[in-house]
């Protein structure tokens, strides 16, 4: 039976344990059976107690942004968990409702309730409410990150090398595998929870009543089947370029896995021990993006409540100074949110990067960050640009809303960088411009490729 190390745990109240019927898991953030420490932790406490262990998950219309193509996604994940877990013998229970009522309801006959972490405002507000409702103990265990972020630091670290410094002394003994416990005491027949079924997604979607545009990505299906093919696919025909192509636009040479790691549906703690199996070149790149910047972007959002604004609260001193300082600088063209929406701007390189991200759900690195520094420099004032960055990118990105999203488009304001020299618009925030783009990259390859997209 595989252990959990301790420091995954938290304690979410400190309610004494009550005589109930089972244990019950709440997933959220972590849609998966596969490297799940949540679950294989739920299955241990379940087994030690002689009890059943029921999984449940909120289906909520009422999560911040959310439209049909993520909710397409999100439920292709739960239809392969449902599969999953009935194939080690765990009750999966999916209601549409509000995540923290159906918990409160489920959980008044549990000994023992365990849900997996969430960063996100929305995502703490929910664990706060049933902590406090619950007659019974809440324990939160942290899978979607491989080092617990608290472990790390107790603050909001300022940039990726005060931050590396921080994690690369615990990663020993994180980099651990995860074997599956198995459940000793199955679900019993006089427990009956009627589940929200999981086949017929477009009756799903029409009944959430939520925005149907966009629709669903044609070609990219969710859940950890669909991106362990993924990471498979990556790692053999992408890694070894990742340090020469991976930054490029003009390759597809990233690994896709961002989705599927938003939902939860993937490990990172899997991804990366499969990445250090194959001794690649290309390791050191790719680990540099997934433990570093990607956990960098979870302690941010975890540590600084105003990760989406506003920007006065969210920038160091220094960038918010300096954009002050230059907002009433002429700029030589000004872009209406429906224009930018639209694509329709004067620079072919800036809108190839919106159709990308209109077209496929996703938009390479690199150009995500043209993009929105572009917005920065054709919108009237900041504050406006930031949130029409995040507005787009929550709209249309499969892992919109996401720590790591949220990281990408605040570094385009100067987030988890340095002061550069100082210029019209941007003052010491870091410019970027399409000569550079031409000077890097063969832009029209890339161009070529997103036409191939619509």
């Amino acid at each position: 039976m595989v252990k959990i190390i301790p420091d995954r745990v938290k304690k979410l109240n400190n309610k004494n344990p009550q005589n109930g019927d089972y244990v019950l898991y709440w997933m959220q953030a972590a849609q998966r059976t596969h490297y799940n420490h949540a679950l294989e932790f739920a299955i241990e406490q379940a087994n030690e107690k002689n009890l059943p262990l029921f999984v449940f998950f909120g289906l909520t219309p009422n999560f911040p942004e959310g439209n049909a193509r993520h909710y397409y996604f999100l439920l292709e994940g739960l239809a392969r968990v449902e599969k999953d877990l009935d194939t080690r013998g765990v009750e999966f229970v999916v209601w549409q409702c509000e995540p923290f009522k159906g918990v409160e309801k489920l959980g008044q006959k549990a000994q023992l309730v365990i849900t997996d972490r969430g960063y996100l405002s929305i995502e703490k507000t929910w664990r706060k409410k049933v902590a406090k409702s619950l007659n019974c103990p809440l324990l939160e265990v942290e899978t979607n990150t491989v080092l617990p972020v608290d472990l790390v630091s107790d603050k909001e670290e300022y940039a990726a090398f005060t931050f590396r410094k921080k994690m690369k002394p615990h990663l020993s003994n994180y980099l651990v595998e995860v074997s599956e416990n198995e459940l000793k005491k199955k679900s019993l027949n006089n427990f009956d929870f009627s589940s929200l079924p999981l086949g017929d997604r477009d009756k799903i979607i029409g009944e959430l009543e939520i925005s149907v545009n966009p629709g669903k990505i044609e070609g990219i299906k969710g859940g950890t089947k669909e991106a362990l093919r993924c990471l498979e696919n990556f790692l053999d025909n992408s890694l070894d370029m990742y340090p020469e192509k991976g930054g490029d636009p003009a390759f597809d040479c990233q690994s896709g896995l961002s989705p599927y790691l938003h939902f939860g549906h993937i490990s990172p703690l899997y991804i990366a021990l499969k990445v250090m199996e194959r001794e690649s070149p290309g390791e050191e790149a790719f680990l540099e993006q997934l433990l570093v910047r990607r956990e960098l972007a979870f302690n941010f959002v975890n540590f600084n409540p105003y990760y989406n604004g506003p920007l006065e609260k969210m920038l160091p001193q220094w960038a918010w100074n300096t954009l002050q300082a230059h907002e009433k600088d002429s700029r030589e063209y000004l872009y209406s949110p429906d224009e930018l929406e639209d694509a329709s701007t004067h620079d072919d390189y800036w809108n190839a990067a919106q159709k990308e991200l209109v077209y496929s759900g996703k938009m390479h690195g690199y150009m995500r960050m043209y993009w929105g520094k572009k917005i920065l420099e054709w919108s009237k004032t900041p504050e406006e640009a930031f949130s029409l960055c995040l507005f787009l990118n929550n709209k249309y990105n499969l892992d919109g809303r996401d720590p790591n999203s949220f990281a990408g488009v605040s570094w385009c304001f100067g987030k988890h960088d340095r002061a550069w020299t100082e210029r019209e618009v941007f003052g010491k925030v870091r410019y970027m411009n399409a000569r550079g783009l031409q000077r890097k990259f063969d832009m029209g390859k890339y161009l070529k490729r997103v036409v191939e997209l619509s």
